[in-house]
């Protein structure tokens, strides 16, 4: 991920974020779920946003955990000094284990496979592992089936823990369908969780922590606390459906403003075509701004002739195909100066669109908007000193 502190010159593109904005939606989501801890969930480089400035901020924010995808990104963490409680839950078979456990990971477990993975690799580091066992209430993804496979498996992890090789730390499981309200599977969900859970600790698992809640559950069902919260995009200021509700009426503020320069301002006539498969035609005579970011940045190509952009405090709609590098916007007669800025989302205080906007223009969701933003395009780090 390419970073900067601050821009030095005027730059292609970039993306700016508001660590201020990260901490202040930490302490929101804090005080949705008072009872419960805070992972925050900086997986795929914090969502677009950049993984190790992100994390430090979450920190000071006071998230007590922080959860990641691969061990790939929880190791790198570690290397960058991150303390205290990290969790990494998607293992493919021959996976660092051992790295894992000797940088003091918690790490995920769904079933037998992975579970003797572990042990072998606590024996080989002379260490006890963190595990936390991963129960499929009904996702249908990771995790291990109710019943008699569950029962299998903790079994076999108060095995490995009375003989010093594991200690299982954490009891846990994710929804389906936290995001639509009143769908029925939450309820079924966290019946099952609860059911799973008594099992685990009827047969003696002691665990510190039992969480199910992601960022839609955090936000609006405190059943589902526990005594971890995992708050995934809620983190960046983003609402996770349109349906629960909008940033602000959570408290949170979106994090990342994705900008670019104009790279060329141009006066064109009527019928004039624009971009591949001159999908986009003027309708009279015009001007044409270049915004010098495409689908090799991350800019869905689905959003070709519909993502809206603000350039000089107007909403403009890009013209045509989105390209690898650039895509047109029209300008409709104005001519701002080459390097005027053109703002494709943000927070919307001034007027900007939202990265909810772009997800509506590109037909999915504001998650994919922002982790898609490539490496080519500069993290601008603003506000990183720690406010009180």
């Amino acid at each position: 991920m390419s970073e900067r502190t601050a821009p030095t010159a005027p730059l292609r593109a970039r993306a700016e974020i508001d660590l201020a904005a990260l901490r202040a939606n930490v302490r929101a989501l804090r005080a949705h779920a008072p009872g419960a801890a805070v992972m925050a969930v900086v997986k795929s480089e914090a969502y677009g946003h950049g993984a190790v400035p992100c994390a430090r901020a979450a920190v000071a924010a006071g998230a007590s955990w922080l959860g990641t995808a691969t061990p790939e990104e929880a190791l790198a963490l570690r290397a960058a000094g991150l303390p205290g409680r990290i969790m990494c839950w998607l293992w493919t078979p021959g996976g660092p284990w051992r790295e894992a456990i000797e940088a003091d990971l918690d790490v995920s477990v769904s079933g037998p496979w992975a579970l003797a993975e572990v042990v072998g690799a606590a024996r080989e580091a002379d260490r006890p592992a963190r595990v936390q066992l991963k129960a499929d209430t009904g996702l249908g993804r990771g995790g291990c089936q109710p019943g008699d496979d569950w029962a299998e498996l903790v079994r076999e992890a108060l095995r490995a823990e009375a003989e010093g090789l594991l200690r299982v730390t954490g009891l846990w499981s994710h929804f389906a369908c936290a995001d639509e309200p009143g769908h029925p599977s939450i309820a079924g969900q966290l019946g099952v969780f609860r059911e799973m859970v008594g099992y685990a600790e009827a047969q003696g698992v002691r665990p510190e922590v039992r969480h199910i809640a992601n960022s839609p559950a955090t936000l609006t069902l405190p059943e589902s606390h526990f005594d971890l919260v995992r708050t995934g995009i809620a983190t960046y200021g983003i609402s996770p459906s349109p349906e629960l509700g909008t940033p602000a009426g959570f408290g949170l503020r979106p994090v990342m403003t994705l900008s670019g320069s104009l790279a060329l301002v141009k006066r064109v006539p009527g019928g004039h075509g624009v971009s591949y498969g001159h999908r986009y035609v003027t309708p009279g005579a015009t001007t044409l701004g270049l915004v010098p970011l495409g689908y090799a940045d991350g800019i869905p190509r689905h959003a070709s002739s519909a993502g809206p952009v603000l350039v000089e405090g107007k909403w403009r709609t890009i013209a045509g195909r989105v390209a690898m590098d650039q895509f047109v916007v029209d300008l409709g007669g104005d001519e701002p100066a080459a390097g005027a800025e053109a703002v494709l989302f943000g927070p919307g205080d001034r007027g900007e669109p939202t990265a909810e906007d772009w997800a509506q223009a590109a037909g999915t969701i504001a998650y994919e908007i922002v982790t898609r933003i490539g490496t080519r395009v500069p993290r601008v780090y603003v506000n990183e000193e720690r406010d009180g």
